[in-house]
């Protein structure tokens, strides 16, 4: 859920392209998650107040809990989450953990949160990299609707979801919902 809520804010801030990648490294006892994207970007005060549980930009509610749940779980596994300027524009999210921490929730159903981030903001270019250990995966949606024949995402969901669930299924990774 939390990769989910990262892409979505990115997505409501303007961005037009999120560069998303999770580095699990088991020798280190470490995972990173990176997302960073080219949207509107966070002053400096707003980078500072952006995990608090009590800040919010919408009108709809008073609070904000994407960023501030996400720190919680990063800070209770022995990690952090830090909230720095883009290179040129937009904001970098990087959140790491203990790997191995017994509180650090499971990646969980990453397939079908591929598929939600893919067919769901279908206009956003996503760059996606995954790694654990040696092993990585890696796609541009923009390469991968070209490899699928340009066809729309959600007119060829049978073979994107194939495509994504053998490369998944590839890096081995705990706890990743795979299906056979």
């Amino acid at each position: 859920m939390h990769l989910l809520d990262l892409v979505e804010n990115a997505y409501e801030a303007g961005a037009t392209r999120v560069e998303l990648s999770l580095e699990e490294n088991p020798e280190e006892d470490c995972l990173v998650i990176r997302v960073a994207d080219n949207g509107c970007g966070m002053d400096e005060e707003l980078r500072r107040t952006a995990t608090s549980p009590f800040y919010t930009s919408r009108s709809t509610r008073r609070v904000g809990l994407g960023l501030s749940l996400l720190a919680a779980a990063a800070e209770q596994c022995g990690g952090e989450v830090q909230v720095e300027e883009g290179k040129e524009r937009g904001t970098v999210v990087t959140a790491t953990f203990q790997r191995s921490h017994l509180d650090r929730a499971p990646l969980g159903d990453l397939l079908s949160t591929l598929l939600v981030l893919v067919r769901g903001f279908e206009g956003l270019e996503l760059h996606y990299f995954h790694r654990v250990g040696e092993r990585s995966f890696s796609f541009n949606s923009s390469s991968l609707k070209k490899k699928l024949g340009g066809v729309p995402f959600s007119r060829n969901l049978r073979q994107l979801k194939e495509f994504l669930n053998e490369e998944l299924a590839g890096l081995g990774t705990e706890g990743v919902a795979v299906t056979r």
